[in-house]
Formats: C-alpha cells, sequence, structure tokens
C-alpha cells in the first residue's frame, strides 16, 4: 500500500495537466485515507452562479447555512463547470470532457462509468435524488424522439436507492410533484414540494445507512425555472403556488438555502458531522432573465453561455474536523475533479481502462497545497449534441485564471474583459498576450 501511496503522490505531482490522467490509465487506484470510511453528500444547484451567495458577496439573497458552511469550512473563487446542465452533470459524474462521451443533451451513455459505481464498488451505500434528466425522458428537452430511454437508469449509474423528478417523464417538479421512487410508477405528491419530498427521502436514507459509510449525490431541483412560490412564499396556496414571476428567484434561493440547511442538521442528529464531506455547487450559471448583485454591481445570469457569468458557479466543502475553517482557495476547479476527488476519499479504485481528465483536489481540503491545475478545457455543444452537430458550431476553449482562448483564435484577458467584449487577436496584445496563447494552444493540441 506504501508503493501505491508513493506512485499516486508521484502521479499527481507530476501532472501538469488534467489530460496528463488519461495518458496514464494503469494508476486506478487510490490510498484508502482510513478505515474509517468518510461519508460524501454532494449537493449541486440548478442554475445557480456564483453571484447568488452572500459568502461571495451577494447582496439580493439570504443564504445563512452556505454561508455558514463556507465560514467553517473552505470556499472555492475559481470553480467552473459546463454552461447547461447535462453537459455538466456528464462531465462531473465520470470525470471526463464531453468530447469523450457527451452523446446528446437530456443522455448519459450508458457505457459509461459514474461515481456511483466507483463509490459503490469501494463498499459505499449510493442514493441520488433531485433532478435525473439523463435517460432521455419524453419530454421536449429531449434532442431527439429516437433517442428517448436510450440515456442511463438511476440504477444503471451505479445508485442502490433514488428519489427522482424527470426520469422518463418530466410533469411538475414544484408543486404537486411527479416522483419516480425506486423503480416504482411514478407518483403524485399532491400538495407536497418537490425539493421537501427529495429531502425527506435523503434523510431517510442517510438516518438507515448511519452505521455504513454512504454516498449521497444530489443534484437539486430549486433553483430552474419556472420561477413560481415556495412553500415560505405568502402566495403558497392552492390558487397561486404555480404563478410564475421572477421575483420568486429570491425565494427560491434562500428555499434552496433551508434545504442544504436540513441535511446538515440531520448529519449533527445522527453524529455524522466528522465523518462527513459535504460539498456545494451549481451546475451552471444563472438564468438569462434574473439580474443580481454583489454590492453595487450588477450581474446579469448567463446560462449557456461561455462567460464567467454561464460557467462560474459557487463551490464550497465543510468537513468539521478536517478542513480549516474560513479557508478561501484560488485554485482552478473543474467540473471533471469531482470523480477522482470522491474516489481518493473513498478509498475507491477506477475501473480499469478509465481515462480521466479531472484530478483530485483532496490535498486543498485538507489545507494543503496539493497539485493544482494551471489549465481547464472546455469542449461545449450549446445544446443537442449528436443529432445536431451539423447544426450547430463546437465551441472549444482553454483559460486559466486570466487568460482565455477560444478555437476560433480569440483570446480575452479576462479579469478587464469579464464578459468577453474586447478579442485580441492572432498577431494583437502585448507579449505576455502571445505567451498565453503560445501555451493555452498547447492545451488544444493536447486534446485532438
Amino acid at each position: 500500500m506504501n508503493n501505491l501511496c508513493s506512485t499516486r503522490r508521484d502521479f499527481l505531482k507530476a501532472m501538469s495537466s488534467g489530460a496528463a490522467a488519461m495518458a496514464v490509465p494503469g494508476v486506478l487506484s487510490f490510498c484508502t485515507a482510513s478505515a474509517n470510511k468518510p461519508n460524501i453528500v454532494l449537493i449541486m444547484a440548478d442554475d445557480l452562479g456564483y453571484e447568488c451567495l452572500g459568502c461571495y458577496g451577494s447582496t439580493s439573497y439570504k443564504t445563512p447555512v452556505l454561508d455558514e458552511l463556507a465560514s467553517t469550512g473552505i470556499r472555492f473563487d475559481h470553480c467552473y463547470v459546463q454552461p447547461l446542465c447535462t453537459p455538466t452533470r456528464v462531465q462531473l459524474m465520470t470525470g471526463q470532457y464531453n468530447f469523450r462521451n457527451y452523446r446528446a443533451f437530456g443522455i448519459l451513455d450508458p457505457k459509461e462509468k459514474t461515481f456511483g459505481h466507483v463509490l459503490k464498488d469501494a463498499g459505499y451505500a449510493t442514493y441520488v435524488a433531485g433532478k435525473w434528466q439523463l435517460y432521455g425522458s419524453s419530454s421536449r428537452v429531449t434532442a431527439h424522439e429516437k433517442l428517448c430511454g436510450t440515456g442511463t437508469y438511476p440504477d444503471k449509474a451505479g445508485f442502490d436507492e433514488y428519489c427522482l423528478w424527470q426520469i422518463e417523464e418530466s410533469g411538475s417538479r414544484y408543486a404537486d410533484p411527479m416522483i419516480k421512487i425506486n423503480s416504482k410508477s411514478i407518483k403524485e405528491f399532491k400538495g407536497k414540494y418537490g425539493p421537501d419530498v427529495c429531502c425527506d427521502y435523503i434523510l431517510d436514507f442517510m438516518e438507515r445507512n448511519k452505521k455504513r459509510p454512504f454516498f449521497v449525490y444530489y443534484p437539486m431541483i430549486l433553483t430552474h425555472a419556472p420561477f413560481v412560490p415556495t412553500p415560505d412564499s405568502k402566495e403558497w396556496n392552492e390558487n397561486k403556488r404555480n404563478k410564475r414571476n421572477n421575483k420568486y428567484f429570491a425565494d427560491m434561493v434562500a428555499y434552496m438555502d433551508k434545504i442544504v440547511g436540513r441535511i446538515i442538521r440531520k448529519l449533527d442528529e445522527l453524529g455524522l458531522r466528522e465523518n462527513t464531506l459535504v460539498m456545494f455547487l451549481g451546475d451552471n450559471g444563472t438564468h438569462r432573465n434574473i439580474s443580481s448583485k454583489i454590492g453595487n454591481r450588477i450581474i446579469q445570469g448567463g446560462k449557456g453561455t461561455t462567460t464567467d457569468a454561464g460557467m462560474r458557479v459557487p463551490f464550497i466543502a465543510n468537513w468539521k474536523g478536517t478542513i480549516p475553517p474560513g479557508k478561501i482557495c484560488g485554485d482552478l476547479i473543474d467540473s471533471t475533479d469531482f470523480l477522482p476527488t470522491v474516489a481518493e476519499i473513498g478509498g475507491a479504485s477506477l475501473p480499469e481502462k478509465m481515462m480521466i481528465d479531472g484530478r483530485s483536489f483532496l490535498p486543498q481540503l485538507r489545507g494543503g497545497k496539493g497539485s493544482p491545475r494551471e489549465w481547464i478545457f472546455c469542449h461545449y455543444l450549446p445544446k443537442f449534441g449528436i443529432d445536431y452537430q451539423k447544426k450547430e458550431k463546437v465551441i472549444r476553449f482553454a483559460r486559466n485564471k486570466r487568460w482565455k482562448l477560444y478555437n476560433d483564435g480569440r483570446l480575452f484577458d479576462i479579469p478587464v474583459d469579464v464578459l468577453e467584449e474586447n478579442p485580441i487577436m492572432p498577431g494583437q496584445g502585448s507579449k505576455e498576450a502571445a505567451e498565453a496563447r503560445k501555451k493555452l494552444q498547447a492545451v488544444f493540441d493536447s486534446m485532438k
């Protein structure tokens, strides 16, 4: 085991990019941190940019629970995902960039191995609740009707149990939700609120599995449109609870925070906080109709765009007694990084020949330097994937914390041009810009 640990550490130290991981498929196992494997709770909000949390400076919304988790844990200031939900979810669950395994919107290729498989094989009880949208539902969001039912069912993605909205069908996600639980027929929870139903089942799962390691993946239903009242809104009644108005977004952010608080309280009640890593992030930027403030600065939601407004999301981790409190980390984090991280935490082995683009940030969680990324890479099909490739342009870029290079040659200095309005074309700009272009072009060359 000591030799294996040394191999893994040397491997991580040697990596100068996420792509290095794919070049060494023989490195398959991670070191077990301890005999008492920690629980892992991974929560992902739907359509929530970094500007929506108080700990990131938001003055538009109230998020006391998440702010407290940040102040007693770690906040990452440079976490980037894909601009839309399915591309992010595929990357998050498989640790691979979209050009390797993204088939279509609303689809997870059934051939793929996920962090559910990895942790289940390592002895974890696994649970997923919230929004699925990876099987190819009959709703209009699926790329093409030929793809309906060709994705992955949750029990085939490594999860022992589930409580999910939108597997085959969609229906309501908020008031009177339509939710499927553990292969039973879809059920309408009359008079209930979808996020509450999912949370109730998560709490029950943790209670039933408190004596063994568990992994809870909670891709939340909140805060995605439609923007409707929550049970804490004064308009929550039978006649008005489906009334749509952008003003309810603030109520939905507050209720999202409240749901996270319920999970934290349950972990405290079970005496599991010190043996549970809780992570929270967004799946993409905020809806474009929503304007938020950080101080006096207005930030327009950028869901679906490749600017920071569409791809920079909040990421908070809390692990009582392990993560140093009040830490702020400026390292680059990519949505492919979560699978290798949870695998290392859980002492899990990766499937044979599985090539990953992500890298573990466990050392940073423990207060160490780790092996931070020098860049992140994005391969993004704007909407529907394989059946629409002839109609839609693939967007690719490589970036570090300052510079961002697109596959069409545009280079941006992000800190001074966050909305990417002033491209620096080849032959233009400073010597520093030319050097950045050269380094980022090398990333493109490695991704062919």
